[in-house]
């Protein structure tokens, strides 16, 4: 008896720990947008658009952001701002931006893949949407990692540029609806877990009459902690996600797309 609870301890011991159905946003990558209809708050994708991601922090800490129109917002398909004269075409004092359109996901970054066809798998890094090359087109990516982009899903957050495609600089556009023309073609750098009422509640147009702006953007890692959002998202990783994505994808069937599964977020 007493050998057989040693085993048994030892074998849940050896067994990976089962994620947890939440997990609280990292404040070193959160980007808090309090806007004229609400608040956003983003989580930002470094893993997938490291100078991207830098260069948003950047500007938000030089207070480059505070109080610029959303410029160009259109219906089911983008809000635009970010740019210094409130129009397209205007940048920061900061050089242009390579492209980073795809980058590589290797096993330790922990991506979770929700669909496994035999060109491509999509699934979710953090709470970023993403899509990726084949598992057998992986297989020849060795020790690279396997090739993968951002899905432009509803609130994905990307850079925008002119024609080339090295010219994004501080104009960023947020997501109102899916338009997956935009995937390997944009800087996609993070998501907005919450908010998507807000970006879906900014005043159309190009330029709108009456524009919305942002009234105050800050890295969460900034404010004081009992001024921090206090955000959860559901855990890719876990249970509840994986229940979740078995449910829709068996609402939509055949056209089923990772665009359909809207992770869960909450404030407290």
């Amino acid at each position: 008896m007493i050998r057989t609870i040693a085993i048994t301890a030892a074998l849940l011991a050896a067994a990976p720990a089962q994620a947890a159905d939440w997990r609280t946003l990292d404040p070193d990558d959160t980007l808090v947008i309090d806007t004229s209809k609400g608040r956003i708050v983003v989580e930002m994708a470094p893993q997938v658009a490291p100078k991207a991601v830098e260069r948003v922090k950047l500007l938000t800490r030089e207070g480059v952001y505070d109080g610029l129109l959303f410029h160009r917002v259109i219906e089911n398909f983008v809000d635009q701002t970010g740019n210094p004269n409130n129009r397209d075409g205007g940048v920061s004092v900061h050089p242009d931006l390579p492209p980073e359109f795809t980058f590589r996901l290797k096993p330790e970054d922990g991506a979770k893949m929700v669909v496994r066809a035999t060109d491509r798998v999509a699934g979710f890094l953090g709470s970023l949407p993403i899509e990726g090359a084949s598992d057998l087109e992986a297989q020849n990516a060795a020790g690279g990692g396997r090739r993968a982009w951002g899905a432009y899903c509803p609130g994905v957050a990307g850079m925008g540029r002119q024609a080339a495609e090295d010219t994004a600089n501080s104009e960023i556009f947020f997501m109102r609806a899916a338009s997956r023309r935009l995937d390997r073609d944009y800087t996609p750098w993070g998501r907005a877990v919450i908010g998507l009422d807000v970006i879906r509640a900014m005043t159309v147009g190009e330029p709108p009459a009456q524009p919305d702006r942002m009234i105050r953007v800050r890295v969460a890692a900034d404010l004081p902690p009992a001024e921090r959002p206090k955000v959860e998202v559901m855990n890719e990783r876990g249970e509840a996600f994986a229940a979740l994505a078995a449910r829709v994808r068996q609402e939509k069937g055949a056209d089923f797309s990772i665009c359909d599964i809207d992770l869960p977020a909450r404030m407290n």
